[in-house]
């Protein structure tokens, strides 16, 4: 990695720093014409994906507040039941299950745009992912190893690079990091609105591209 590339990441990242607490927070963000300038071809080509990717999503979250499949309250909730017997451990909410109906088809749609895209999923803002991709969806076999790669939907990624994504109000957060699987990856994450408010975030994962 060039100097000069560091020095851009780093610019963005300190772009996207700030970081929401609670709900309903108003603040004045730069736009993302604005932050994006600087973008190499495949970031803006995974932004526009997460952007309307984040769309889509708040639209289904909202779509079943308004018919009544949970409410606004129980959407925002940080309640969490543990399913027995799994390590990493996975949970339950009010609302997994209307997850598991909606939203894989909008999170496939965006892995067919690109053959680098590893993973496009859903989170709430404390990283918790309702449901994961179909390839990382697969049945438990017992076998942990082949498990921590195969199953990963309904986990709690708070870990470093999941909160930062889940939990930034940002127009978009770009970060470099090492999955759990050992995979060098960049996170590009944007956040989604629920009726105005912060409820969490999409998160395209992808493997950069040599662009020189």
């Amino acid at each position: 990695m060039t100097k000069t590339t560091v020095k851009r990441l780093a610019c963005l990242l300190i772009a996207a720093a700030a970081l929401l607490p609670g709900r309903g927070v108003a603040q004045v963000r730069p736009s993302v014409a604005t932050l994006s300038e600087g973008l190499m071809p495949q970031e803006k080509e995974m932004l526009g994906l997460a952007l309307d990717f984040s769309k889509k999503c708040g639209d289904v979250l909202e779509g079943w507040i308004a018919a009544k499949e949970v409410t606004e309250d129980r959407l925002f909730a940080s309640l969490y039941f543990p399913v027995l017997s799994t390590d990493p451990p996975k949970f339950t909410t009010d609302w997994d299950r209307l997850a598991d109906r909606d939203v894989p088809a909008i999170q496939e749609a965006v892995l067919t745009k690109a053959g680098t895209i590893v993973y496009a999923v859903l989170v709430d803002k404390h990283g918790y992912l309702p449901t994961h991709n179909l390839r990382y969806a697969q049945p438990l076999t017992g076998n942990a190893a082949n498990d921590l790669v195969n199953n990963r939907t309904k986990r709690i990624f708070n870990d470093k690079t999941g909160i930062s994504a889940a939990r930034s109000t940002a127009p978009f957060m770009i970060q470099r990091y090492q999955r759990d699987t050992g995979e060098q990856m960049v996170d590009l994450s944007v956040p989604v609105l629920v009726k105005g408010a912060h409820w969490g975030a999409v998160r395209i994962g992808y493997r950069l591209v040599d662009a020189r």
